[in-house]
């Protein structure tokens, strides 16, 4: 049981927030709506009977108020809301119910918490996925300027697409349909421009990964096949504290093993849960791929990525990258799918990952 006086659960949305507040000896219910400004909830917080303890579902209105509550001295949580235990007959949802629903969980000590990041973290994260969010637009944008073409009956069999030499095909493209030149060529400019704004977050992100708290992470997570600077540092902005996790435990965080349901002599597994950190997960997807090719030495490419790491690392690199592709190996000669054992390679290779992540350089 917990030890505060009074469990607080907000339901805290971007224009409004709701509270209630549980007195845990007399047994007392407030309820209280109130903005979203983190000195109105504060005023009203430091109005009940301490010691106050409160939390609230992390969600899009982000780490802000949580912040703002800590620094003032009252004890805050931020709530899971995939571990949030529901009763499977509730079928009324409201903000004052979620608010009520939350005060009686952390009186009952029943809250899992998220790890809050650092203001510096957050900020490292919405550059990373900013990155993400340019690499989507950019391959949508590449796929409807292609598919324009394919309408036309236009297809590049130079090599390699969206290269400098497919650059310079696509530039030579012209319509005698005077639409159809506007509409190629709005088209072309979104795609030459979302490509500017990825390489210009490469840019960034390369910069940052070379001189910032996360560079010792980024260059021993280097030693694995697949892991670039740019996912390294994606990983280390991501996963934050990878102390808090271990070798088997981060690929369930980050839903790489299979869902489960057993009773009594019956045991089913499906596909993987898919939960926690989508873009982490992504990642490592598709790092996974990099390791079912052979492997003895590492290429000119990773060997400068190995000249930045400690002698330690890379030893455990190498014999990281050997396990990989032997495991790929071994799917093979059974015959897996390989997109399901690409998955199986995925949750190992986040158990390298860890390794290295937490590895003393000295």
């Amino acid at each position: 049981m917990s030890i505060e006086r009074t469990s607080v659960g907000l339901d805290v949305h971007a224009l409004s927030v709701v509270a209630c507040a549980i007195d845990n000896e007399t047994g007392q219910l407030k309820r209280q709506r109130l903005c979203p400004d983190p000195g109105q909830i504060l005023a009203w917080l430091t109005g009940l009977a301490g010691p106050v303890r409160v939390v609230y579902e992390a969600g899009p209105t982000g780490f802000g108020l949580y912040r703002a509550l800590t620094a003032a001295g009252i004890d805050t949580i931020v709530a899971a809301p995939s571990k949030l235990q529901r009763p499977a007959g509730d079928r009324i949802k409201t903000d004052a119910r979620d608010a009520l629903h939350l005060a009686r969980l952390l009186r009952l000590g029943e809250i899992v918490a998220v790890a809050v990041p650092t203001v510096a973290q957050e900020a490292a994260r919405d550059l990373v996925r900013a990155r993400e969010d340019a690499r989507g637009d950019l391959m949508r944008a590449r796929h409807r300027l292609s598919k324009l073409l394919l309408r036309q009956g236009i297809v590049y069999s130079g090599g390699s697409a969206w290269t400098g030499t497919h650059d310079l095909w696509l530039r030579g493209q012209r319509f005698d349909q005077a639409a159809l030149q506007t509409a190629f060529d709005t088209d072309y400019e979104a795609m030459t421009l979302t490509k500017t704004r990825r390489d210009r977050l490469d840019a960034a992100i390369t910069a940052m990964a070379a001189d910032s708290d996360y560079t010792p992470v980024v260059r021993r997570l280097g030693c694995l096949r697949g892991i670039s600077t740019l996912t390294g540092f994606a990983l280390a902005v991501e996963i934050g504290n990878w102390d808090r996790f271990t070798g088997k435990t981060i690929g369930a965080y980050l839903g790489l093993v299979p869902t489960e349901y057993s009773s009594g002599a019956t045991r089913t597994q499906g596909s993987i849960t898919k939960t926690g950190n989508t873009h982490a997960r992504r990642l490592l997807v598709e790092a996974a791929w990099h390791h079912r090719r052979s492997y003895r030495n590492p290429t000119a490419t990773m060997g400068a990525r190995w000249a930045l790491a400690p002698a330690v690392a890379r030893v455990r690199g190498h014999a990281g990258n050997h396990r990989l592709h032997h495991r790929w190996e071994q799917f093979t000669a059974h015959h897996k799918r390989p997109v399901i054992a690409n998955v199986a390679v995925a949750r190992e290779l986040a158990g390298w990952c860890w390794s290295l992540a937490i590895l003393d350089d000295g």
